[in-house]
């Protein structure tokens, strides 16, 4: 009789789950027949989230369909509607509209986080985002689209909310991205708009002042201690009255879990991530695993949990396929860990910072780190080439290989 595993989404953590069950699958010698995968995205690609900030985004896609095919991995093209925990059943809806029911024996939730917009005034109308590649490709057509209208402070200005890592990235990256586009006579300003006290504050104290440094190099200004209140089609006005005339207002205030989290019987965080046991299993749903972002996960013995990223978001689809097909094949799950955490942000055209450990040790910075980052974007977080051994290798080395 054959079963199934059913993994929702085709990101980091959906990409490395389907890998991370394939092989297991092919080292027990089991036949795709008995035990099929399938991954359930609106296309068989994976968007390369990290990498929107940057310059041309409709290219940051990376196509699955050849990779999936050498690991026999099926793919159905849809969007999730609904999760029946209880009947085991998904509902998929195609581009056309139509919507079937797909049944599974186990399930693996790794549909994702979506930007976190709160209700300020006029941000809904007047404000961009680039957490999808939709969002990122409309933003960089606004930006192109400026050089047709006449010079003026508000058309110059861009006001970047968020000093978060995303919101970092995008401010180092506009002064030259703007300078293309509108000549480098352009007076350019890019403001940061944060209500902490300090930008990066997940970061702490020992990156800042290289931080601090490279915004000053760039002439990224910001605003500290202070909110944006309201947005309107000439600039924005902030929480103590300061208004800024601006044409541009890219919000990075954070991610949540995908909704599909909140159709499942089990406990979420703040972020609407579903509370996972060590091997990833939803507690409230034994044949459901959640991984990447809709997973609150703890990482070690420290008590620290996995982030929203790419970098955890690979090692906990791996360990999250792997799961589903050994919960199947009569084989012991593995829980989840991973005790090295290291970032790497961006700082414009020739700067970066590396740092390692969740206290944020600085490692290495400028251009050295400028050239990991590089290496990172471009190489590290792509698919494996379209061939099951390097497919394989990829999986394992994601589950046991740390920074």
């Amino acid at each position: 009789m054959s079963r199934n595993i059913v993994i929702i989404g085709s990101g980091f953590a959906g990409m490395m789950a389907a890998l991370g069950a394939s092989r297991l699958r092919h080292e027990k010698g089991v036949s795709p027949d008995e035990l099929a995968i399938t991954v359930v995205s609106p296309a068989p690609e994976m968007v390369i989230r990290p990498r929107l900030y940057e310059r041309n985004p409709e290219q940051m896609v990376a196509p699955l369909a050849e990779l999936f095919a050498a690991t026999d991995i099926d793919h159905r093209q849809g969007s999730v509607e609904t999760i029946d925990s209880a009947a085991s059943t998904i509902t998929v809806v195609a581009a056309d509209g139509a919507s079937a029911t797909l049944p599974y024996d186990r399930l693996v939730l790794a549909a994702g986080s979506d930007g976190f917009a709160p209700p300020i005034p006029g941000l809904a109308e007047f404000g961009f985002a680039a957490t999808q590649l939709d969002e990122a490709v409309a933003l960089d057509r606004h930006l192109h689209a400026l050089a047709e209208k006449p010079a003026s402070a508000a058309r110059n200005t861009v006001v970047v909310g968020g000093a978060g890592f995303t919101g970092l990235e995008f401010a180092t990256e506009m002064p030259g991205r703007l300078s293309e586009i509108l000549g480098e006579d352009a007076d350019i300003r890019v403001i940061i708009v944060d209500r902490s006290e300090h930008v990066a504050p997940a970061m702490g104290a020992e990156p800042r002042p290289f931080i601090e440094e490279r915004l000053r190099a760039l002439g990224v200004e910001t605003r500290l201690n202070v909110g944006i209140a309201a947005l309107d089609k000439g600039g924005v006005t902030l929480g103590d009255g300061e208004r800024i005339e601006t044409s541009t207002v890219i919000w990075s205030g954070g991610m949540r879990a995908s909704p599909l989290t909140a159709q499942l019987p089990a406990e979420r965080d703040n972020l609407g991530r579903i509370v996972v046991e060590p091997d990833l299993r939803v507690p409230e749903a034994p044949h459901i695993f959640a991984t990447g972002d809709t997973a609150r996960a703890r990482t070690d013995a420290a008590g620290n949990y996995a982030a929203m990223s790419c970098q955890h978001a690979r090692r906990l689809g791996a360990f999250a396929g792997h799961n589903a097909a050994a919960d199947l094949l009569g084989e012991p799950t593995l829980p989840y860990d991973q005790p090295v955490y290291v970032t790497c942000l961006d700082l414009g055209p020739d700067a970066a910072i590396f740092t390692r450990g969740w206290d944020s040790q600085v490692q290495i910075t400028g251009a050295q780190a400028k050239a990991v980052k590089k290496e990172i974007n471009e190489v590290w977080i792509y698919p494996p080439a379209a061939e099951r051994t390097a497919a394989y290798e990829n999986v394992l080395a994601a589950r046991t290989i740390d920074f």
